[in-house]
């Protein structure tokens, strides 16, 4: 059995939601999300140009300094909620930089994100168009946000406007898209039955799914039409097989703390695009205005992150916040420095992708959406300067993503409310 999307128009309701590239060497795109803001005072480099000093919670990004580029002044307008919902209405328009509906029913708005416009356009050319990895779980249906929809709290990835895509959380679920439960003791008659058997289940879904349609709405055929795409996803896993020319890594263990799930699913994302099984990743550390508790990290923070985020400018709170984005940062680094180990044609991993890292809002107590934190490492394949702290003050964080999608070989004049081309200073 495989489940269905949402249907309303069936009359029955869900709590769950289930540079151009060359050809030897394609641009990758990772967007990586931290909640609750970062305590930007020990975020900020003091000096712009490529000498730029690391504050502290940088500090761990130095082995790779030369591939990350600090960029200050950018804004997210769109983000900005109507009355409060700062944290849901900012990761709701986190990829998408669009202002998004009010709503906590099943009416939600908003655009398409960056990674699903590259998924889009070259998505066809790998196993899996995109792929959405996070470390909280939860229903994208109810209120999570002063009347923001968990839908917009949940999820940084829309394939469009009322389509967000959850995220996978267990690192052995992701193993298993997209290595399909790879068992080297299976022998090649079990392989090709099990193989066989997949694409007979397949045959049938399609068979079901477009007998449906005659009975659906438009919306809810449109829905159907992403679903059959997803199930189109299967299918070309399924075909993949074993001729991957990539060795699985071992199977994520059954047990573990943040820090190795963490650190799981930066292995796997870079295998995934080492492997070219996909070309985009997103990534959740936690969902909008995560209380995760960090005591473990530091006996002495006494509070969830959420509430130390609302530091009232308190010292203690200060320190205590510092702490939280330095470890986000460190495990940041980790993935870039795994990037950077991995030859790719001519270069490295690193070299050929664009690795995009923020927050839904800037600073924890004002809710800030303008002057965002925001890294962007890797050089796309020499299209983005790079280890540099770039002074953009006015600028738009969609002009960044018209970047991004050129960097990529997507050329668009507009994204999102408010892009309007790309941003000069980042080009080489």
């Amino acid at each position: 059995m495989i489940a269905l999307p949402f249907l309303s128009s069936l009359g029955f309701r869900s709590r769950h939601v289930a540079r151009a590239a060359t050809p030897e060497s394609p641009v990758r795109s990772v967007f990586f999300y931290v909640p609750n803001g970062i305590h930007m005072a020990d975020w900020t480099p003091t000096t712009f140009g490529p000498g730029y000093e690391l504050p502290s919670i940088l500090a761990p990004l130095a082995n790779v300094k030369d591939s990350v580029s600090v960029l200050s002044g950018l804004d997210n307008a769109p983000c900005k909620p109507d009355g409060a919902g700062d944290h849901a209405a900012g990761t709701g328009g986190f990829l998408t930089c669009t202002h998004v509906r009010k709503t906590d029913g099943d009416d939600i708005l908003n655009g398409i994100s960056v990674d699903q416009v590259m998924a889009q356009t070259y998505g066809a050319e790998t196993a899996l168009s995109s792929l959405q990895l996070g470390l909280e779980s939860g229903d994208s249906v109810g209120d999570c946000d002063s009347g923001y929809s968990c839908a917009y709290a949940r999820n940084i990835s829309w394939a469009g406007p009322q389509t967000p895509l959850p995220k996978i959380v267990n690192p052995r679920l992701v193993f298993d898209r997209l290595f399909q439960g790879a068992d080297a003791t299976l022998t090649a008659d079990e392989v090709f039955r099990r193989t066989t058997l997949r694409k007979s289940v397949l045959d049938y879904v399609v068979d079901d799914a477009k007998a449906l349609q005659t009975r659906l709405s438009a919306s809810d055929k449109e829905k159907v039409d992403e679903y059959l795409t997803g199930v189109r996803e299967l299918e070309k896993l399924i075909e993949l097989g074993q001729n991957t020319t990539c060795s699985p890594p071992d199977y994520p263990d059954q047990q573990m703390d943040l820090t190795a799930r963490a650190i799981a699913m930066n292995q796997l994302t870079t295998i995934a695009l080492q492997c070219d099984l996909t070309r985009t990743v997103s990534f959740m550390f936690g969902n909008a205005g995560s209380s995760r508790n960090y005591s473990w990290l530091d006996p002495t923070i006494s509070e969830t992150h959420h509430e130390v985020s609302h530091h009232n400018n308190n010292p203690e709170n200060f320190r205590m916040l510092s702490a939280i984005n330095r470890y986000e940062v460190q495990i940041f680094a980790d993935l870039l420095e795994r990037f950077s180990e991995v030859a790719d044609g001519t270069s490295t991993l690193l070299d050929n992708s664009q690795v995009f890292f923020s927050s839904e809002i800037a600073d924890g107590n004002s809710h800030s959406h303008a002057d965002m934190p925001i890294l962007l490492a890797g050089g796309a394949c020499g299209a983005i300067r790079t280890g540099e702290h770039i002074d953009l003050t006015g600028g738009k964080v969609s002009d960044l993503f018209i970047t991004m999608l050129g960097a990529a070989g997507i050329e668009r004049a507009t994204f999102g409310d408010d892009g309007t081309g790309p941003i000069p200073e980042l080009l080489l």
